[in-house]
């Protein structure tokens, strides 16, 4: 029976958007580590959830449409998008060691406020998206670039797949937050999970801010 559904082209279409996406998705990224944070405090889960599923599946389907292609043909565009991605994830990598130094209970007095702030929390996962190259190099060029050798409207169902991908791992991300409020109760928790944001925002930094290059006037 998987057979016979992986090798009709509807299915398999299908299954390669959905393959693809979720070997890229199951990492530790920025945008992982926020909604996992958001989570565990119990704030606009569902939000954040909706926002990253369907952010991918534009992303993803912009890359198909053939976006990656014009950014490859914008050298300026490009270089100024990762120019900004790489201060802001330094901005927030300090902000995150803050936390993890000073304030490790802000994390714990934020917890019983879940119903303030949905527009800030969806502003921050916003830029968090936007504004982090890795976001663009994943959906838009690899899994785009991937998904657009699809022939015509198994375009779309390729895009269907990568998003039911998406939808998957971060409602079990959510899951996985929510059973652990347990061990968050302790401020030390706060501090691992900090620290390890920071250092992730760290590294995503260095690594954007290592493969810029000036574009020529």
């Amino acid at each position: 029976m998987w057979t016979a559904f992986s090798s009709s082209p509807i299915s398999a279409s299908w299954l390669g958007g959905f393959t693809v996406c979720l070997s890229l998705l199951v990492s530790i990224g920025a945008q992982n580590l926020y909604v996992l944070r958001q989570a565990v405090q119990g704030r606009h889960v569902h939000a954040c959830v909706a926002w990253c599923v369907l952010s991918d599946a534009v992303l993803i389907g912009l890359g198909v449409a053939g976006m990656a292609q014009l950014l490859d043909a914008s050298p300026a565009l490009a270089y100024y998008l990762a120019l900004g991605g790489a201060v802001f994830l330094f901005a927030y990598g300090c902000f995150a060691w803050h936390r993890a130094v000073f304030a490790p209970q802000s994390g714990m007095r934020v917890a019983g406020r879940a119903e303030r702030g949905l527009i800030g929390v969806l502003g921050a996962l916003a830029v968090i998206t936007l504004l982090n190259p890795h976001v663009y190099l994943d959906t838009m060029v690899l899994i785009g670039s991937i998904g657009a050798r699809q022939d015509g409207w198994l375009k779309a169902v390729f895009v269907l797949g990568a998003a039911s991908a998406s939808l998957l791992w971060f409602v079990l991300l959510a899951t996985a937050g929510r059973r652990l409020q347990g061990v968050f109760a302790r401020p030390a928790a706060w501090r691992v999970l900090d620290g390890l944001t920071g250092t992730m925002m760290f590294a995503l930094a260095w690594w954007v801010a290592g493969g810029l290059e000036a574009p020529v006037p």
